[in-house]
Parts: C-alpha cells; sequence; structure tokens
C-alpha cells in the first residue's frame, strides 16, 4: 500500500477524531460550564486545526457534510462557552447577571430638591438582553461565512451587532463585557470555520 495513502487515512481519521472530540466538549462545556471543557475542547480544536492544514488531499466521498456540521457544532457551542470563559477571568463575576441573559447595572444620578436639598439616586436595569441568543445568531453568520469563502462578512455581522448594542453601550460594565464577549466568540467560530475551510477546500 503506496505510504501516501496511509498517511492521507491517519490525517483524515486524526482530524475527524479531534472534531468529534471538539464538539462533545463544546456541547458538554455549553450545557455544564466549566473551564476545563473549554481548555480540552480548545486541545482538541488546535489538533484539528494542524490536520486539516496539513491534509494533502479533499475529503473522501461523503467526509466533507460531516466536518462542516462538526465545525458549525463547535463553532456555536463551544463559542458561548469560550464567550463565559473569557468574560468570567476577564471581570471575575464583579458584574450581575439579568434575568433575560443581560448584565445589572447601576445608573446614579444626582437630584436637587428645593426641600431635601441634593441626594443621589440610583437606578437598577438589564443591559445587553438576548445576549446568548444574539451569541449564537453571529457564531453561525460568522463561520458559515468563513465556510462560504466570504470572511468580508464578518465585517457586517460586527457592525449590525454594534449598532443594535449602542445605546446600551455607556455604562462601563456592558462596553467591557460586549467587547470581551464578542471578541471571544468571534474567535472561536472563526477558528472552528478556518477548520472546515481548510478541510474541505
Amino acid at each position: 500500500m503506496n505510504l501516501f495513502v496511509i498517511a492521507d487515512a491517519i490525517i483524515w481519521s486524526a482530524l475527524l477524531l479531534a472534531l468529534v472530540a471538539a464538539t462533545v466538549l463544546s456541547i458538554l462545556a455549553s450545557v455544564r460550564p466549566r473551564r476545563g471543557y473549554v481548555w480540552f475542547a480548545t486541545g482538541t480544536l488546535g489538533i484539528a486545526l494542524l490536520a486539516a492544514a496539513s491534509a494533502p488531499t479533499l475529503p473522501p466521498i461523503g467526509i466533507a457534510p460531516l466536518v462542516v456540521v462538526l465545525g458549525l457544532g463547535i463553532a456555536v457551542f463551544g463559542g458561548s462557552a469560550a464567550a463565559g470563559t473569557a468574560l468570567d477571568l476577564a471581570m471575575g463575576g464583579a458584574v450581575a447577571p439579568g434575568l433575560h441573559g443581560g448584565i445589572i447595572v447601576t445608573d446614579r444620578r444626582v437630584d436637587a430638591d428645593a426641600a431635601s436639598g441634593v441626594h443621589a439616586v440610583e437606578r437598577r436595569r438589564e443591559v445587553l438582553r438576548g445576549g446568548l441568543t444574539i451569541g449564537v445568531l453571529e457564531r453561525v453568520a460568522s463561520a458559515g461565512a468563513i465556510i462560504a469563502g466570504f470572511p468580508e462578512a464578518l465585517a457586517i455581522v460586527v457592525a449590525i451587532k454594534g449598532v443594535g448594542r449602542f445605546t446600551e453601550l455607556e455604562a462601563p460594565e456592558a462596553r467591557e463585557r460586549f467587547i470581551i464577549g464578542t471578541f471571544a466568540s468571534l474567535i472561536w467560530a472563526c477558528a472552528a470555520a478556518l477548520v472546515v475551510h481548510l478541510a474541505i477546500r
């Protein structure tokens, strides 16, 4: 048997095994948030990236759709867990979560009243609501754009998200969370999509 055929089979087997492992770990990390799952998913995604980059031939028949499905699964589920881990590392739980997937921020303003003098008024509100759903849509669009060979669409995704959240970003906590979460989510989705793009190129 030809050595190139054997090497090719080993690379494709390693790629599929790494993608399956990364998918399972990404789903576990999303359902049961633990940093260990995210780190192991990152490692297996790295192995998949190396295997995809070194694959010398096109995928065997029937493998390409499986690679696409696994890559999208990694992008969607793992991106949520990666963003959550990045936010935990950066903010250390300093921001209270809201009931609708956002965060609670406190607005402080000074009221001047002739009878009682000057006093501060605090109002708590939830911003960045629906972040989990928006994140899923963002990762699907980003990964789909890279897999389809249209990375320019990433600029459109980021612009739509930024414009949609613009009015909520006056609070420093919201700005920091928006930037960290968006970057972590996009980087993860792009890495997963790059594996697919390299594998089926």
